[in-house]
C-alpha cells in the first residue's frame, strides 16, 4: 500500500476516534452506558429525565450546564461524589462516595446529552392523564374533585388499584409514625391535615424522598418509587376528602 494512502488511512481513523460520541453505549441494549449505571443506581429515586421529583429533572440540568466544558463535567462529577445543596434549592442531594469518578463522569455525559434531545418519557407518557378531572359525592351528599381516579366506576364501590396500592403501602410503612389510615399517631402529624392545609403533590413528594432528618422522619428514596409516593399521596388524599372510609377498601384484590 502507498504511504500516502496509508497515512491518510491512519488520520481518517484517528480523527473518527476523536470525533467518537461521549456517550458510550452499553452492549447491544440501545441504552447509553451512563444511562445504564444512574438507572442501577439510586439516582433515579430523586430524579426523573423530564421532570422534577425532588431533585431536578436531567434534562433541566442539562439545558442548564450545555456547552460549558470539562470544568462543568468535573464540578458535576464532585457535587454527586460529595453531595450538598444550593443550586437547585434547599434539600441536599445524596453522597455518593460509593460510585467511581468514572462511573459517575459516564453519567453526567449521558445527563448532558439530553439537551435538545426528545424524552423517551414524555413520548411514552399517555396524553389523557393530563388535567384529567374527576368528581365524587361523600358519603354527607357533597361533591368533591380530584385530579386522580378514586374509584373503577361511577359507583363508587371498589377503589382503583392504585388507591389500594397507596392503602397497602401506608399501612404497612408509614403508619408506624403517621397512624394507622391516615388518623395521626404518636409521632407524627395527621397527614390528612397536612394536605387540607394545602401541601402540594410535589411538596409531599419532597418530604417523602428527602425525609426531614431534624425531626426524626428518613430518606424513603431508593426504597420507594415515585409512582408508590404517589399512590399513598392519593390514598391519605380520599381519606381526607371522606372518600375512603378507614380499614380496607373495596379493591378488584377482594
Amino acid at each position: 500500500m502507498h504511504r500516502p494512502l496509508l497515512r491518510c488511512l491512519s488520520l481518517l481513523g484517528l480523527t473518527l476516534g476523536v470525533a467518537a460520541p461521549l456517550v458510550a453505549r452499553a452492549g447491544d441494549g440501545g441504552m447509553s452506558l451512563g444511562e445504564t449505571k444512574a438507572r442501577a443506581s439510586n439516582c433515579f429515586a430523586c430524579h426523573a429525565i423530564d421532570h422534577k421529583l425532588v431533585g431536578p429533572a436531567y434534562d433541566a440540568v442539562a439545558d442548564r450546564y450545555r456547552g460549558k466544558g470539562g470544568a462543568t463535567v468535573a464540578m458535576l462529577v464532585k457535587k454527586i461524589k460529595e453531595g450538598g445543596a444550593g443550586n437547585w434549592g434547599d434539600i441536599a442531594m445524596t453522597a455518593h462516595p460509593e460510585l467511581s469518578d468514572a462511573d459517575i463522569t459516564e453519567m453526567v455525559h449521558w445527563i448532558l446529552s439530553l439537551h435538545g434531545q426528545p424524552s423517551e418519557a414524555k413520548a411514552n407518557q399517555p396524553a389523557a392523564t393530563q388535567g384529567e378531572s374527576h368528581t365524587y359525592k361523600t358519603p354527607d351528599g357533597k361533591p368533591v374533585t380530584t385530579d386522580f381516579a378514586v374509584f373503577t366506576g361511577p359507583d363508587q364501590k371498589q377503589v382503583t388499584d392504585a388507591v389500594f396500592h397507596g392503602y397497602e403501602q401506608y399501612n404497612s410503612y408509614c403508619f408506624r409514625c403517621h397512624g394507622g389510615d391516615a388518623i395521626g399517631g404518636e409521632y407524627a402529624p395527621d397527614l390528612r391535615k397536612s394536605l387540607e392545609g394545602g401541601m402540594t403533590w410535589q411538596q409531599f413528594l419532597s418530604t417523602a424522598m428527602a425525609g426531614r432528618q431534624a425531626k426524626g422522619m428518613p430518606s424513603w428514596a431508593g426504597f420507594f418509587e415515585e409512582k408508590d409516593i404517589r399512590a399513598i399521596y392519593d390514598y391519605i388524599k380520599a381519606r381526607q376528602l371522606d372518600l375512603v372510609p378507614p380499614g380496607r377498601p373495596p379493591s378488584a384484590q377482594d
